[in-house]
């Protein structure tokens, strides 16, 4: 991991870089209708509206789409580290149903980085602030490949 010697990039500021850089390309989120709401160092929350789209047979939000919104909440989360960064593995526990217009947010917490391996719990809740999920996502970063090259890689300073 590399740190910025100049100290002229605040963690904050390489998150924004890393989430900017990765919403570009991110046709699965957007074609969702999911918006990237907060990032940090670690750290993501996404929204998402429940669509007509979205609804299954039983007229509830499938749970794929639930899981997916987390997914991308982890995916921000464990990127904004400009080490570019995958899902090793992940497991997911629906607790209640999402219904036609509900507002999800999806909520990422770095547990545990060392070497290239992080483990990020993530949230999702309706507007009411119901769980609807729990998800643990297992992340592996690719040594030495920045996700913006120029930008520092690593954990910078809080500085603001």
């Amino acid at each position: 991991m590399t740190t910025d010697p100049s100290g002229s990039w605040s963690s904050q500021q390489v998150a924004q870089a890393t989430r900017d850089a990765m919403w570009a390309n991110d046709r699965a989120s957007k074609s969702m209708g999911m918006e990237v709401v907060a990032v940090s160092q670690g750290g993501a929350t996404m929204r998402m509206t429940v669509r007509e789209d979205m609804l299954n047979g039983h007229d509830i939000c499938h749970g794929g789409f639930i899981t997916t919104l987390a997914d991308s909440a982890f995916a921000f989360a464990c990127n904004a580290y400009n080490e570019l960064t995958v899902a090793s593995g992940f497991d997911v526990n629906l607790f209640a149903s999402a219904r036609l217009g509900d507002v999800l947010t999806a909520t990422a917490v770095e547990v545990s980085k060392a070497g290239r391996t992080g483990v990020y719990d993530i949230t999702v809740t309706n507007q009411e602030g119901v769980a609807l999920a729990a998800f643990r996502g297992r992340s592996y970063t690719m040594k030495g490949k920045a996700l913006i090259e120029g930008l520092p890689m690593g954990k910078m300073s809080n500085k603001p």
